[in-house]
């Protein structure tokens, strides 16, 4: 099922404008702990940095700023339509060290890039072969180079309070439409055995699981993912229109109440360094 045009490539969450939005707004949420996460990673000027499933580009141009005019950014998705949002921002900002590369992370190979460094942030969650992808991405490092990564570790840790079934209803509606696509929420349980026995060394694990109340900004983030989310179980069958109506105004209801607080789904992040 394609959400935007012939031929495109589909994601579990689609591709079209509303997701490229709330993409946005995503990075907008976690750009504070990527950007801790490449300073630790020792991403720097004059480096060559792979933005590994780059959707829209949000991360490869904020990683193109660090790389500077003598650095090089590949950013690697497989949807044409993100590519194009992507490729119309770089000709827009007039960067010259930022390029695109259409690839399945699912079927091709990476190029051989003597890479310097590699981001990932929920990509591995929703591939089907992901210890693959974990090998692919070591021969495109040099050695030395470092891989950082973003996935969740335990997405059903995403609760809200006061309870709400309806929620946990939605989260679980999602988990089983990800694992019908072939992906896993819970990839980063797996990632740190997967990376260390294709030759990464782990150098950090950090795990968050953020509780934020509804005058944070990062609350944005949760709430626009229910109303997409519920749009795109209908799209895929899981729930009617007007079953998707009513769990909407149900959690609508509980997160407008008094003392209302999201727990966050966990996010492993990783940071580790090709042998």
């Amino acid at each position: 099922m394609s959400a935007t045009r012939t031929g495109e490539k589909d994601y579990v969450l689609g591709t079209h404008d509303e997701e490229i939005e709330r993409l946005g707004l995503q990075h907008r949420v976690w750009r504070p702990r990527a950007s801790d996460a490449w300073r630790r990673a020792g991403f720097g000027v004059g480096q060559t940095l792979i933005d590994l499933g780059c959707g829209p580009g949000y991360a490869a141009i904020d990683l193109a700023e660090i790389a500077g005019p003598s650095g090089r950014v590949v950013g690697i998705d497989r949807s044409r339509r993100f590519l194009d949002v992507l490729e119309e921002r770089v000709r827009q900002r007039g960067l010259t060290n930022l390029e695109t590369l259409e690839r399945d992370l699912d079927e091709g190979a990476l190029p051989s890039l003597e890479a310097h460094g590699a981001w990932a942030r929920w990509v591995f969650a929703f591939v089907r072969r992901p210890r693959d992808l974990v090998a692919r991405v070591h021969t495109a490092l040099r050695p030395g180079a470092r891989f950082a990564l973003h996935e969740y570790v335990h997405y059903e840790t995403w609760r809200v309070a006061p309870r709400c079934p309806e929620h946990e209803a939605f989260v679980k509606l999602v988990i089983e439409s990800w694992r019908e696509s072939g992906g896993e929420p819970d990839v980063g349980i797996d990632l740190p055995r997967w990376l260390a026995a294709t030759g990464f060394e782990i150098e950090s694990l950090r795990t968050f699981a953020d509780l934020v109340a509804a005058d944070d900004y990062a609350w944005q983030w949760p709430q626009a993912f229910i109303g997409s989310g519920l749009r795109r179980l209908v799209m895929l069958g899981k729930l009617t229109r007007e079953q998707a109506r009513d769990m909407e105004q149900r959690i609508a209801a509980a997160t407008a109440a008094p003392h209302t607080w999201f727990v966050l789904p966990a996010v492993l992040e990783i940071v580790a360094r090709k042998i």
